[in-house]
């Protein structure tokens, strides 16, 4: 089995300068450097090379899960991470390992001139070497990538369930968009959390940004007011379109006690009414 030459390394390690500034220039003629300061790059890169340089004398050859490569794997774990977080694809993170492949497979190309058979084999251990590495920062950046899109769906949904407190004791809760499970515990979660810290004794739930309202959404809001109510409050449904009575007639949903109002006004009469405060419903 062909193994990377000592001969290999050592003209690595002779000519980094050269390698560094090919494989940058690679990295620009790319577009692999978007968003990315020149300096970090060039710290990323020299880094990069070192442990290669580091990896190939620990004699771990080029399987990349050997305890030699660990601090090179390491390293493109967080790198990985970083380019997703700017918004970088994985091929142009990927393209990082394999911009590196020109300028070495040219080093390798002078270097044995005189012995093309050792050439081809040490020029097939060094691409074995780098597509392990390209593989490995491509499925690194796929895990990284669904971590941001998690995280940027959990922060768009508290973002897309804002509480409001209209009047001392009525919270309301305008929801937008489609309300499915994941949503409605959410809702629920933070309407609840509210009612508890300002210790409001009503809560106005306002549906006219959501487009249809169906079985699962009416069991959604049903379970919701179940809950505000085992909270000591009372909850309104406003925003209650006639497109939206016609449907839930049609489904022969039952909503039970459940009061709706059309409008989120109206329902904060109601509400004022309820509570007492002599701005409620009109006579």
């Amino acid at each position: 089995m062909a193994a990377l030459q000592n001969s290999t390394l050592e003209a690595i390690a002779s000519n980094q300068a050269q390698l560094l500034g090919d494989w940058l220039a690679g990295l620009e003629a790319n577009g692999a450097t978007r968003n990315i300061k020149e300096q970090d790059l060039r710290q990323e890169t020299r880094e990069f090379l070192q442990l290669v340089i580091d990896g190939l004398r620990s004699e771990s050859g080029d399987n990349i899960t050997a305890a030699g490569w660990e601090e090179a794997r390491r390293f493109l774990d967080k790198l990985s991470a970083s380019r997703a977080q700017i918004g970088q694809e994985s091929h142009q993170t990927a393209y990082f390992i394999f911009a590196l492949k020109g300028p070495l497979f040219t080093l390798l190309q002078q270097h044995y001139r005189e012995q093309p058979a050792l050439l081809a084999e040490q020029l097939w251990e060094v691409s074995q070497l780098l597509d392990g590495f390209g593989l490995h920062t491509i499925r690194t950046y796929q895990k990284a990538r669904e971590g941001v899109i998690k995280r940027q769906q959990e922060e768009l949904l508290e973002l897309s369930t804002p509480v409001v407190k209209l009047w001392d004791g009525v919270l309301a809760l305008p929801l937008i968009g489609t309300l499915d499970s994941q949503r409605s515990q959410t809702v629920m979660e933070s309407l609840l959390q509210r009612i508890v810290d300002t210790g409001s004794e009503i809560a106005i739930i306002d549906i006219t940004g959501v487009p249809t309202v169906d079985t699962l959404v009416a069991q959604h809001l049903l379970k919701t007011v179940t809950a505000i109510r085992l909270m000591g409050a009372d909850c309104i449904i406003s925003g209650v379109r006639p497109q939206i009575a016609q449907t839930i007639v049609h489904l022969g949903l039952d909503l039970g006690t459940l009061t709706t109002k059309s409008n989120l006004a109206d329902a904060l009469r109601l509400a004022l009414t309820r509570l007492g405060t002599g701005l409620g419903e009109r006579a």
